[in-house]
């Protein structure tokens, strides 16, 4: 929170709040339903590399015009991992973990930290967690980042064998959550589920349906993000 003077008094207002989504359809859908009006929604590009440079850039422009961000959000749409994220279900991450930054042997695939460098796990506040779980009903839960879509069962299965608590597949949170760490800047992910993790069946995506779900739960949140406090962590 920010305390700042008022007729001889401190008030409490709330932290600036910088949401980055993918591509301008997911800004669009929740730049309207998002009523904090001192938050900014950006489309921060496709991937883990664009999101991070960009979402880097807009948090050094607002820290170096004295209005920093107090809170990342990375939101959009997702693959969800049967049966665990039904299409048009909310997922918020409890961790946000790149799920191919490593090396492959012949014993399986090595994320980065066991070659002895790096990270590929950030976690957002508990307590926030708890409160957009309870707000929207999305299920809390890893979101994994990806530079490549998952198109198999067989890689499907993979990825859930090795991270078990997985609840959905994206391009951008590891990113988005780099660049705020890099800033100190705690992170949170919401997705909305279009389509399953697996087979690439453009057919059964549910795009609209998706982002629907995630301008409501961007409206229902509001409030959560209204009032937190980034000192309960």
């Amino acid at each position: 929170m920010v305390l700042q003077a008022e007729e001889g008094r401190l008030i409490t207002s709330a932290v600036r709040i910088l949401v980055a989504t993918a591509v301008p359809v997911e800004r669009d859908a929740v730049a309207p339903a998002l009523g904090l009006p001192d938050a900014e929604v950006i489309a921060a590009g496709v991937g883990p590399a664009l999101a991070a440079a960009s979402t880097a850039t807009a948090l050094t422009t607002a820290a170096l015009t004295g209005r920093p961000f107090g809170l990342v959000v990375s939101a959009g749409i997702a693959g969800g991992f049967a049966p665990h994220a039904p299409v048009g279900s909310l997922v918020v991450a409890d961790e946000i973990t790149a799920a191919d930054l490593g090396a492959e042997t012949p014993d399986g695939f090595l994320p980065v930290t066991e070659l002895g460098f790096g990270t590929v796990t950030h976690r957002p506040p508990e307590a926030l967690v708890r409160e957009v779980a309870t707000a929207t009903g999305a299920r809390p839960g890893a979101v994994l980042t990806v530079s490549t879509v998952t198109g198999t069962a067989a890689r499907a299965a993979r990825l859930r064998e090795r991270h078990p608590t997985a609840l959905a597949e994206a391009m951008e949170g590891f990113g988005v959550a780099e660049a705020a760490a890099a800033h100190g800047t705690p992170v949170l992910e919401l997705r909305a589920v279009s389509n399953p993790v697996g087979p690439r069946d453009r057919a059964a995506w549910r795009i609209g349906d998706a982002l629907a779900a995630l301008a409501e739960g961007c409206g229902k949140i509001t409030p959560v993000l209204r009032s937190w406090n980034p000192h309960d962590r």
